[in-house]
């Protein structure tokens, strides 16, 4: 493809005497080590690093390399912003592709996972060919892949709306992270709708304060990113939009006036039934997904939907037959007791997981939970708070305690904590230990982890998974009984 054709309305500054818009080249790269005949584009903003991977990179066989630096050869490309010039040069080598997507993209601390597959659920059942990429995965026409990053890099992203168009697909519903808001990932990228469940404290390693990470949310909601948006009522932060956005809003809750809300909720083991009121037309709702928390998340895929083009009949039929989530408030019973397996990890989340189990139990709520390494510290001693006050026994373990010591990650936890606790950092055995210890109705909320299939320490992913803790230890309980039995 012509350089030309990549950088489109792109303004940059060329070294070299050649005509280089007439450059062919093969690939956009951002890798330097694997950019044979394409353009490299460094996304760092340090000189010396810049140098250093722009001259790897054309060592590598890069024609032309694109950083923010006028660097001192002939093959150099200057541009203000190379993060931006790159995820614009990815949708053009993709043809933008993702022009002929109808795109929502959703945003918020917690939420996004359950709520992007609760929509993609409901335009499926509707037989419109839905896309999803996030957290879990990239998803599509019975398809499925490894996702790098809750929001992936525009390279990564831009194929994936590409083999999504030549696969037939019309709509796709997908997570935009805070991170890959700031760094521009999603920059060209024309989004039918923009979504935000809610912001609360997370990822405060990356973003310092929770004011920076709260203003990089609400900067989503602007007509260069998106068309209109569908907005939380019940959450302070996000009802800031409602004074000052660019682009029509749709909001949704239950404590607040609102276009899409619920009435006479009821929430059980077995899931939720609430009559939804969307934008003055009212139907019966009666679905698998389990807590308060998850009737939000229902209320936004109402009105994301409802936005989209789906009339009352098709949003009922969508979300009265949604299976459940992954990883997002699973239940399984264990005997006369139960296991809930929940992505939960941030100090809101926790908390929200932990209420909704408190208020659908008679008996006790064990809780098994950790939090990760290198990432943002001061959330520990609030989890650890909100765990032995919504909790009455809690168990200490391991989650991703990547390149920290977990025995450091657990002290940080532990100075939120007043009340006698559990540390098992085994993690399955935190498990079986807390599955030991319940009684007869008691339900033991397993945070931190979802559908993760491994567990990351040092630099490895070794393989685990809840679900596959929980098995095993029904699983052994059962051979031990037959051994009694025999005996």
């Amino acid at each position: 493809m012509l350089l030309k054709k990549i950088f489109g309305d792109c303004d940059f500054k060329y070294r070299g005497k050649e005509n280089v818009e007439n450059l062919d080249v093969s690939a956009v790269c951002r890798d330097s080590r694997d950019c044979e005949d394409g353009v490299y584009f460094c996304l760092t903003n340090d000189f010396n690093k810049a140098n250093a991977r722009c001259l790897d990179a054309l060592k590598n066989g890069a024609k032309v390399v694109v950083s923010n630096f006028d660097l001192p050869y002939q093959e150099s490309i200057l541009v203000d912003d190379s993060r931006e010039s790159f995820s614009l040069a990815c949708a053009n080598f993709y043809d933008r592709a993702c022009d002929d997507l109808r795109i929502v993209g959703i945003t918020g601390t917690n939420g996004k996972t359950s709520t992007s597959h609760i929509v993609a659920q409901m335009l499926q059942r509707n037989g419109h060919k839905t896309g999803v990429i996030g957290t879990s995965g990239v998803f599509y026409n019975g398809k499925t892949f490894d996702c790098p990053l809750t929001t992936p890099d525009a390279d990564f992203l831009h194929r994936a709306f590409y083999e999504m168009r030549q696969d037939g697909v019309e709509f796709v519903v997908m997570e935009v992270s805070a991170h890959a808001i700031d760094q521009k990932r999603v920059a060209g990228i024309n989004f039918e709708l923009g979504v935000l469940t809610n912001i609360t404290q997370d990822h405060l390693d990356y973003f310092n304060t929770i004011e920076e990470y709260e203003r990089v949310k609400l900067s989503f909601f602007d007509r260069k990113f998106i068309k209109k948006g569908v907005v939380c009522a019940d959450d302070p932060r996000a009802r800031k939009l409602f004074e000052n956005c660019n682009v029509p809003l749709v909001s949704y809750g239950l404590e607040n006036p609102c276009d899409v809300f619920a009435i006479d909720v009821s929430c059980g083991l077995n899931g939720s039934k609430f009559f939804a009121n969307v934008c003055d037309e009212i139907f019966a709702i009666s679905t698998n997904l389990i807590g308060q928390y998850n009737v939000y998340n229902s209320l936004a895929a109402l009105g994301i939907c409802q936005s989209l083009g789906l009339d009352g009949n098709e949003l009922q039929i969508g979300l009265n037959y949604i299976n459940p989530v992954e990883g997002r408030f699973n239940v399984i019973k264990v005997g006369d007791k139960y296991a809930v397996i929940d992505f939960a990890h941030s100090p809101d989340g926790l908390l929200n997981v932990l209420k909704a189990t408190r208020e659908l139990t008679q008996g006790r709520v064990l809780t098994v939970f950790g939090c990760g390494g290198n990432r943002d510290t001061s959330k520990r001693p609030q989890m650890g708070e909100i765990a032995e006050q919504y909790a009455d026994v809690v168990c200490l373990t391991d989650d991703n305690p990547r390149c920290e010591s977990s025995k450091d990650i657990i002290a940080d936890i532990e100075k939120g904590m007043s009340k006698h606790h559990f540390v098992e950092a085994n993690r399955a055995k935190a498990i079986g230990l807390m599955l030991d210890i319940a009684q007869s109705g008691d339900i033991v909320v397993i945070a931190g982890k979802g559908a993760e299939k491994y567990q990351e320490i040092g630099h490895t992913k070794f393989p685990y998974n809840d679900f596959e803790a929980v098995y095993n230890y029904c699983k052994q309980k059962k051979e031990k009984e037959v051994e009694r039995k025999l005996l």
